[in-house]
């Protein structure tokens, strides 16, 4: 026999198990006798409780059993059901006895109206269904067959409990996922982790757990401090997508007794995942199936619900802050810090990165070396990787590859554009170190508005900007963005922002007109929700922490009120034949072979550049495909066809002299 200091809990509990086993079989061997009329003279009951207490006594912590009868607070009758149901499946003298008691051999099952005839201490109330062994489905038993004479069974996940396994329940699997513990929170996210813990401790004391609500714009902040916090009281935090709590009021009732119960099990929390879940939504299947849960229950949702029926608590989770996310970055580059000289408070003040996007980030500028220089560049690119991801999802990620020599445009817009993109570079300065932002948020969004019809280089110019501020360039069409449904337009465009947010990103919003016309007088509930829409958002750009650009064709039918919301207007002209010529001189890359091309001549075709490009590029596939240098008479091929397309007449004085 083990020395009971040196017996490891699981072994000590499988003992424990199968001396409680022991004592529900002496019941029924003395049920089985008194039926028969030979009783035996001496209680076999009084031995077996014997050894389950020294069985007990041995355990070096709770055995399961005893942990699970005092969670549901289970009477000795019903704690001896349950044995009862557990025998069948883990003793093999417990289907014989069981048939015997019966006076059936088909008859394998227990029985109700047997528990109650055979096991000491037995009361009607452990049958009904508000009682521990129903309501909390620590037995079953099939619908439909009657109450006491019904063959009831043990719940397979309480079955595996018992023994010494404890793993989630099979019907949660695909339903709920662990969250992992992040292993560095932010000090501001550490706190609200303790204050929550403190909550749940306090409120325990007082018998009533509040709901937690974590709002805000941080998605994965929340997450990380619904696990910090779980981890402060010893808890495992689950993870349940609104998406998945059953529309059916009896299937919903069933799930949440059934997460009730496993985190009584397994000592869990749970959170509830309801980022896009609407208001409608939000009434029908997320608040009532909150309002039936006990236990540690939290919510992740950016804007916060309310409920009649149970306390609700709201904290707002906030991105970690510019200081908050250097010590975070410190600590991940370990000794690569000093070598990067600063550069961490630069990229610091361009990107807003989670903290596990900034181990990610770290973990990829790691594999390689290099000076000072490399290794800020490197990390600069792999915050730009980090960020992207959720935007890819959401909008058209432009490579940017033109620069301020492919822009031609008169002197006064390309002063503007440089004024962009030293606003964009000096932002951290001005607002932090010269305290702009200190007086509040509004009006700190970069915003500019790109005006003039199509071809004129508005898209360019957007490139050239991602491209000296080293930025990823994200095109969104606006006229897929907005929605005829009431409220889809604003849910579209807040996502595209909070993706864009870690990055700062440079957002160019196409179309504009689409959204931005002038506002109408509220006639009907549409205006009145398109007019939201047009506010919405305005203040999303008043707040963007990068730089929205707006494009539009029709300046002149944007609204004033609009207009002065903006930081930056520039309006890109229909370019002069100066400025045509000067198109033509740079629209062939240095690797196209030309022979005879006339800048001043081709000037005279009175279109944008944009077309002038597909006029070039046209003219550079049929010189290809002749095996020949780009000339006038390609060119001339390639307007002819490019003006069809536009349904414009070509005259003789734009192609005259040209072949």
């Amino acid at each position: 026999m083990s020395d009971p200091a040196t017996i490891s809990w699981p072994e000590a509990n499988q003992r424990h198990l199968m001396a409680a086993l022991a004592v529900v079989r002496g019941a029924l061997e003395r049920h089985a006798a008194c039926a028969r009329g030979d009783a035996p003279a001496e209680d076999p009951l009084v031995s077996r409780r014997q050894d389950l207490q020294a069985a007990t006594e041995a355990m070096p912590a709770p055995s399961a059993l005893d942990v699970l009868c005092a969670a549901f607070r289970l009477s000795l009758f019903e704690r001896d059901v349950l044995l009862l149901c557990a025998g069948v499946e883990l003793d093999s003298n417990v289907p014989a006895l069981l048939a015997a008691a019966h006076r059936d051999p088909r008859r394998t099952s227990p029985t109700f109206s047997l528990a109650l005839a055979a096991l000491p201490e037995a009361h009607w109330s452990a049958l009904t269904p508000g009682a521990p062994l129903r309501r909390w489905r620590l037995i079953e038993m099939p619908a439909g067959e009657g109450l006491v004479a019904t063959p009831i069974q043990i719940d397979e996940r309480v079955l595996h409990f018992l023994t010494g396994v404890n793993g989630l329940d099979a019907r949660l699997h695909g339903l709920v996922e662990p969250l992992s513990v992040a292993a560095d929170l932010p000090r501001s996210q550490m706190n609200l982790a303790r204050q929550i813990s403190e909550l749940w401790t306090r409120s325990k004391r007082e018998g009533d757990l509040p709901v937690v609500q974590l709002c805000g714009l941080d998605g994965a902040g929340r997450r990380a401090v619904a696990a910090g916090a779980g981890q402060r009281l010893g808890l495992r935090v689950y993870v349940l997508r609104h998406a998945d709590i059953p529309a059916n009021a009896a299937e919903r009732e069933s799930l949440a007794r059934l997460w009730e119960r496993e985190t009584i099990l397994s000592n869990g929390a749970l959170l509830v995942d309801a980022e896009e879940t609407d208001a409608a939504d939000c009434a029908r299947t997320l608040l009532p199936f909150l309002e039936s849960l006990r236990g540690v229950v939290m919510v992740s949702r950016r804007e916060p619900i309310r409920s009649r029926l149970k306390s609700f608590v709201r904290l707002e989770v906030n991105p970690p802050g510019p200081g908050e996310q250097e010590i975070l970055w410190q600590r991940s580059l370990g000794e690569l810090s000093e070598q990067l000289n600063g550069q961490v408070a630069r990229v610091v003040t361009q990107f807003s990165l989670s903290p596990r996007g900034i181990e990610a980030a770290c973990a990829e500028l790691k594999t390689g070396t290099g000076d000072a220089a490399t290794l800020g560049a490197r990390l600069w690119e792999a915050c730009r990787t980090q960020a992207r991801s959720s935007l890819d999802n959401l909008a058209q990620r432009i490579e940017p590859y033109a620069t301020w020599a492919d822009l031609v445009l008169p002197e006064v817009q390309r002063q503007i554009l440089r004024e962009i993109s030293a606003h964009v570079r000096q932002r951290a300065k001005v607002y932090e170190a010269w305290g702009f932002a200190g007086k509040g948020a509004r009006g700190l969004g970069i915003s500019a508005l790109f005006a003039g019809i199509s071809g004129t280089g508005k898209t360019m110019a957007a490139e050239v900007l991602a491209n000296e501020l080293r930025l990823d360039l994200h095109r969104i069409d606006l006229s897929s963005v907005v929605s005829k449904y009431i409220g889809e337009t604003e849910k579209n465009l807040r996502r595209v922002f909070d993706a864009a947010e870690e990055g700062g990103a440079i957002l160019l919003f196409d179309e504009a007109d689409a959204l931005f016309g002038k506002r109408s007088e509220v006639k009907d509930s549409h205006d009145r929700y398109a007019n939201i829409e047009v506010s919405y958002l305005l203040q999303r750009m008043e707040t963007y922490r990068g730089l929205a650009i707006l494009t539009t064709n029709l300046k002149d039918s944007l609204d004033t009120a609009f207009l002065r919301r903006i930081r930056f207007v520039v309006q890109f002209p229909f370019p002069d034949a100066a400025q045509r010529a000067e198109i033509w001189r740079r629209i062939f890359p240095a690797g196209t072979p030309t022979e005879g091309l006339d800048p001043l001549k081709l000037s005279r075709l009175n279109v944008a550049g944009g077309n002038i490009r597909n006029v070039a590029m046209n003219a550079a596939f049929l010189a290809a495909d002749a095996g020949q240098p780009v000339r006038m008479n390609h060119l001339l091929h390639a307007a002819r066809g490019e003006y069809a397309k536009l349904e414009k007449p070509l005259t003789e004085s734009e192609i005259g002299g040209w072949a």
